[in-house]
């Protein structure tokens, strides 16, 4: 890592589990990484968690060449000249926080961390759209090797180029993708993944057999099922809505992750998902 390919500064908008695992890699990579939460007690929290994250990280031989702060007033991202939000996939949240960003940095560059929320869309809550890219990182974000940078219509190329720039720096692989519905991951894993369920609510195999069959036969690392148990069935429900309406019906949630999701079956976040944790 260097200062000519990432920044000194990293904002980072949101201290949830994508959010401090983002701040956990900038700081490994060597970045100073403001943390912005809500109020007091989410902070707290977000700190405790990155903490932990970035002390296990040490004990297995990382070496954090970067600091780590944690608060609840955004003004404190008027020094980062990047900025990377990491809030709820609902449109109007990115938004508000998009707004909020700018507010007080305006000459911050952007990065959103979305799975599958239109870049375009986001941009729209900017005075300057150019500013924004997708970044697109993987739960969890320590150790997982890929980062989706997503180019909206109105991302400047220059933008697109630091990006990559800054996703080497943290010793990862990007790949580049155009604006649309579910970019390139989320649309084929999404895919994937209802179909799994489908084929679970149809009784044509037990769910450990389904994901051994990918794990076994194709060479995917996880299963499909056990995957969505991972990142969250709720969040899995919300891409799937979003890109039924935007790609059509092939994308319509399966049964099975409506009822699982209604009876607080988020997964491995909850304890229970389509397996117990």
């Amino acid at each position: 890592m260097t200062a000519t390919t990432l920044p000194d500064a990293v904002g980072v908008y949101g201290g949830g589990r994508m959010g401090g695992g983002i701040a956990h890699v900038f700081a490994v990579a060597g970045a100073r990484v403001t943390v912005v939460e809500s109020d007091a007690e989410t902070a707290a929290a977000a700190r405790a968690r990155i903490e932990t994250s970035l002390a296990k990280a040490v004990a297995k031989g990382a070496v954090v060449e970067g600091a780590v702060e944690v608060v609840d007033d955004p003004a404190a991202l008027a020094r980062c000249p990047l900025v990377v939000e990491a809030v709820p996939e609902l449109v109007d949240v990115k938004r508000q926080v998009l707004e909020r960003i700018t507010a007080v940095a305006p000459d911050a560059v952007i990065g959103s961390n979305t799975s599958s929320l239109s870049i375009d869309q986001l941009a729209d809550a900017l005075p300057d759209p150019s500013r924004l890219v997708g970044l697109h990182f993987f739960n969890p974000v320590p150790v997982s090797d890929l980062v989706e940078i997503v180019v909206g219509a109105r991302t400047a190329p220059g933008l697109v180029a630091d990006a990559q720039a800054w996703v080497a720096a943290l010793g990862k692989t990007a790949i580049t993708v155009r604006d649309s519905p579910g970019f390139a991951s989320s649309r084929l894993g999404v895919a994937l993944a209802l179909e799994a369920m489908r084929m679970l609510d149809e009784g044509v195999a037990s769910a450990a057999d389904i994901d051994t069959a990918m794990t076994l036969g194709y060479r995917h690392p996880v299963g499909p099922l056990r995957t969505t148990d991972i990142v969250g069935l709720d969040v899995r429900l919300a891409i799937a809505e979003h890109l039924e309406r935007e790609l059509g019906p092939r994308f319509a949630p399966p049964q099975v992750l409506r009822d699982k999701v209604a009876a607080g079956h988020l997964g491995r976040k909850t304890g229970q998902g389509f397996y117990q944790w």
